[in-house]
């Protein structure tokens, strides 16, 4: 019978962990867990009119929080309970981050073993990590857990607070958010950016040219010295910032047709030599990034993935804001890239790359595979398959390449020019080609990219070449691209709100509720959306103000740290003169009808109703209801059209 009991958060992980320790060893998983924050509702009968009738969570004695076994962790408890009962040792092995070690802290405060028990903890799933994880032990981290039983209390007050009234003043079954509210915020920002863009239109000409066999493009760059406009010469308003010269379609199509068969003369070639350095190894967020990039994964398939590959014991743990590698993961990237792309493949000392936060729970290093030496993706594809294999493959090559040394490329520009009807018109071409691939041979961040690079052939000053074709093109100014998941979570981490294990539920919430409906990539707010961050904006301000969520966070990270008290915080945030108790009972009365009202044009209304967003238009003192059709986006919702 097993002496010593280890309780780890999943089955999958349980599994694994089990091969590497003896019979002496019982391992067994909590399914995440084990308790969380009672539902009001669900309160016993002599609590429920107490003071934690509101929140499960008593505020006026420390904010003492009430917690109860989660929904269909009975069993599971009652399981370890009995397990536990047989054993001479306890061994809390969830993960090294604020959420598990609430999971190991709640274990203990269920079980209240009576043996010895030690806190485990490690960043991979290797025989030689976990025997090491068993000899070095520790105690729970209290501030660890503080940190996390904060934040779950302020999302309660949060979600409990003001929730109710965007169900008073705007429809049952919405809610707001710590940091879901600040996202949707974000969403909602561009797509009025949209709304207000107005598009600038201009052309431009390119001359096809070729020499030595190799075929390539020259664009008319200026006309008697003056530039000719690009994307970047309007505003968002459809204005000119930049001096420059805007060829109408017309001119431009008269232009190019009397140019085929000119002949254009190389003025110079200029060859500018560039390095190009690898990206550090992946941290939670640039792997959800380029998990959507590369491989077309949602930010939940990213994380699901990645944690049943660290599940199994392929890579190490996958939430971490650091982009550091251990010294042996510096060994095994050096010795796979030695191996596969030649010595001097390699940098000439091992690169370094620095965490962006000294924060406690961040204390993993970099995503990689797992072990002192890395299983190229080859020797996986029979274990591995689909998402699995592409994301550790990816994650190889992303580690391995932090080591190798920098590509080498010549970036050559040409300049033509010729005379036409007493004007001098320029062109410009630019090609660059890779002299020394360096780090691109693992790792080539532009190769999911249809279009290669230009390369030119060799060209000489005074040169002429003849235009076989030029061609006319007409364009228009685009609005700001709408957010991506993996452009979300770009600049959620940028403007430091929520931490990159929290992304992929941010992201899934605000659609799963209706905030948010994706288009392709595309996250395309509805119009309810709109409503509730206008209320919250005009109510709430702190709670979607970015600074102000990003400082919530580094409080948090500093309780975390021991350098901040949970009490005085949370007292400072619910009871003080600007708290959330204070915001909330300051609220006056205010028309329903009217929040949920958006003047579009005069006589036109938007409504965002019980039942969907609507028009309605006063005609001759008659009031009209008109749908709006499910498949029109915000920004589509013109002048132009309201008025068809």
């Amino acid at each position: 019978m097993a002496k010593k009991l280890v309780i780890v958060e999943s089955p999958a992980k349980a599994k694994t962990i089990s091969k590497y320790l003896g019979s002496d060893f019982e391992v067994l998983a909590s399914v995440g867990h084990i308790r969380d924050l009672a539902e009001p509702k669900e309160l016993p009968a002599d609590k429920k009119k107490g003071p934690l009738g509101k929140f499960s969570i008593d505020v006026d004695n420390d904010f003492e929080p009430f917690y109860t076994i989660s929904a269909g962790k009975s069993k599971t408890v009652s399981e370890l309970k009995s397990a536990l009962k047989g054993a001479e040792e306890l061994y809390l092995a969830t993960d090294e981050d604020r959420e598990g070690e609430a999971i190991a802290w709640h274990l203990l405060e269920v079980l209240k073993p009576k043996v010895p028990v030690h806190r485990m903890v490690f960043n991979e799933i290797t025989k030689d990590a976990i025997q090491e994880a068993v000899s070095n032990t520790r105690s729970i981290n209290d501030n660890l857990v503080e940190a996390q039983e904060t934040r779950r209390v302020v999302d309660r007050l949060v979600g409990y607070e003001i929730s109710p009234v965007l169900w008073r003043k705007i429809n049952r079954g919405l809610s707001a958010g710590r940091v879901q509210s600040p996202a949707m915020r974000m969403i909602v920002e561009r797509e009025r950016e949209r709304m207000a863009f107005t598009e600038a239109s201009y052309s431009s000409i390119t001359a096809q040219l070729q020499e030595d066999s190799v075929e390539f493009e020259a664009k008319l760059s200026s006309i008697a010295g003056e530039k000719l406009a690009g994307s970047k010469s309007f505003d968002e308003s459809g204005n000119l910032v930049q001096k420059v010269r805007v060829l109408a379609p017309a001119e431009a199509e008269a232009l190019a047709a009397s140019l085929v068969g000119a002949s254009l003369e190389v003025m110079s070639v200029e060859a500018k030599p560039t390095t190009r350095k690898p990206y550090a190894p992946f941290t939670t967020s640039t792997l959800q990034q380029e998990a959507s990039r590369k491989l077309g994964m949602s930010a939940k398939q990213a994380m699901d993935t990645a944690q049943q590959l660290y599940q199994e014991g392929y890579i190490t743990y996958m939430r971490t804001d650091s982009p550091n590698l251990s010294q042996q993961a510096i060994s095994a990237s050096i010795s796979a890239a030695k191996e596969l792309f030649g010595a001097d493949s390699v940098h000439d000392s091992p690169r370094l790359y620095g965490a962006k936060s000294k924060n406690a729970q961040e204390a993993h290093e970099a995503i990689r595979p797992s072990g002192e030496s890395f299983k190229h993706p080859s020797e996986l594809a029979s274990l591995l398959h689909g998402r699995s294999l592409a994301l550790y493959e990816l994650i190889w090559r992303r580690t391995v390449a932090s080591q190798m040394a920098d590509a080498k490329l010549s970036t050559t520009t040409a300049k033509f020019s010729i005379t036409h009807q007493g004007e001098e018109l320029e062109f410009s071409a630019s090609g660059t080609t890779v002299l020394f691939k360096g780090f691109l041979a693992a790792y080539d961040e532009t190769s999911d990219t249809k279009e290669p690079e230009a390369k030119l052939p060799k060209l000489d000053v005074g040169q002429k070449l003849t235009a076989k074709e030029v061609l006319p093109k007409n364009h228009s100014t685009q609005p700001p691209a709408r957010y991506t998941e993996a452009s979300l979570v770009k600049a959620l981490e940028e403007q430091g709100i929520g931490r990159p294990s929290t992304y992929a539920a941010i992201i899934s919430t605000i659609i799963s509720k209706g905030y948010v409906v994706k288009r392709g990539n595309a996250l395309v707010p509805e119009w309810i959306s709109f409503t509730v961050t206008r209320f919250l904006e005009q109510n709430f301000g702190n709670l979607v103000d970015y600074e102000f969520t990003a400082k919530m966070e580094n409080d948090l990270d500093r309780i975390a740290l021991g350098e901040l008290d949970r009490s005085g915080w949370l007292k400072n945030f619910y009871f003080g003169d600007e708290g959330l108790q204070a915001v909330v009972n300051s609220l006056g009365e205010s028309d329903p009808r009217a929040i949920n009202t958006f003047e579009l044009a005069e006589g036109i209304a938007l409504r965002t109703g019980k039942f969907g967003p609507y028009l309605e238009v006063m005609e001759n003192d008659e009031r009209r209801i008109v749908n709006i059709p499910e498949a029109l986006t915000p920004d589509e919702l013109t002048l132009k059209r309201l008025r068809s």
